[in-house]
């Protein structure tokens, strides 16, 4: 059997078609308030489905009685100060109880999803790999510390005999509503949002991410953790890419970096009035001025003939299934 946490999620939803189109069944999946849009009424018949929460562990060690592989991709993705004390609990403590509860049921391997925000940051200029120090800092998100702390309760499942490999994606891509997420990027572009930042960073397919999870769950490989990373764009060839995509104007003016400071300060006010979370906090500004670069060398090496998906065809693949869901072309 096999368990899926985290099963609505975009890299949930990507993992359970794969397993799917593969006939890996019998599948279980877990999911905590309504079944994922992205599977097709046929796909969720051959998913036996459990309304649930990573933090009920009677559940979870329940669930796992008899499973042999479990992934596990539930976590919350968030840079709002009020998700802080959720988002602890979901990705430090839930992954602690899904680590225990795979241990107690002597499992046979599970794969961790984490996040290059988790991965510590070069020194030297050069991409950050797996071996750089993590390092707590100024600049650090209150996601990458739970990532982070996520991380060490798989390393402390592996110390205690638990085979298991830890990925950590770069911003993934791929077919979701555009209301949260990396698909907000889509929004903001179909609306010809004018304004670019000089960040970058990496990305990958959710569909990459989906089949590499699988196959590192077929292979030997545990007790490593990979960095999950494509191709290396700022959001100004983000957005364009995207934008050109839809048939819309891409941004057009570069926003200086004290711009976006009083932004997110402005934005913060504003939710303190109006009771909202913000459309821009001070974790996100820096995000957006930040350049990262990972390397990737480690997974290559690991699976010499996995090969990634262009972003082009990810964000062509995207932006016509948002078009189909939203009615765009009307």
């Amino acid at each position: 059997m096999i368990l899926v946490t985290g099963s609505t999620g975009l890299v949930g939803s990507a993992l359970l078609k794969q397993l799917i189109l593969r006939k890996e069944l019998p599948i279980v999946a877990l999911y905590r308030t309504t079944k994922p849009v992205l599977l097709t009424k046929e796909e969720q018949d051959q998913i036996q489905w459990i309304q649930g929460d990573i933090l009920d562990t009677s559940l979870l060690y329940d669930l796992m009685n008899g499973c042999k592989q479990v992934y596990h991709c539930a976590a919350i993705v968030s840079f709002h100060p009020s998700r802080r004390k959720r988002m602890e609990a979901i990705n430090i403590q839930g992954t602690a109880n899904v680590v225990n509860a795979a241990l107690e049921n002597q499992v046979t391997k599970l794969v961790h999803v984490s996040s290059v925000a988790a991965i510590g940051r070069s020194r030297t200029g050069e991409p950050a790999n797996e071996k750089n120090k993590w390092q707590e800092e100024a600049g650090l998100s209150h996601y990458a510390l739970t990532k982070h702390f996520s991380e060490l309760e798989v390393w402390r499942g592996i110390g205690e005999g638990l085979r298991a490999v830890i990925i950590n994606p770069s911003i993934i891509l791929g077919e979701d509503t555009w209301e949260d997420g990396s698909a907000a990027l889509f929004k903001k572009a179909y609306h010809e949002f004018p304004w670019y930042t000089e960040g970058s960073t990496g990305f990958v397919d959710v569909k990459d991410v989906a089949r590499i999870m699988i196959e590192f769950m077929d292979h030997d490989i545990h007790s490593e953790r990979f960095i999950v990373s494509n191709e290396q764009l700022n959001y100004r060839e983000l957005l364009t890419k995207i934008a050109v995509a839809f048939g819309k104007k891409p941004p057009r003016y570069k926003a200086p970096n004290w711009m976006i400071d009083i932004l997110w300060r402005l934005e913060r006010i504003k939710s303190i009035i109006s009771n909202e979370e913000p459309v821009i906090t001070k974790e996100t500004a820096q995000t957006a001025k930040s350049i990262r670069r990972f390397d990737s060398s480690h997974l290559q090496s690991a699976l010499p003939d996995f090969r990634f998906t262009p972003i082009d065809e990810t964000i062509r693949r995207t932006t016509e299934f948002l078009t189909n869901l939203y009615d765009l072309n009307e």
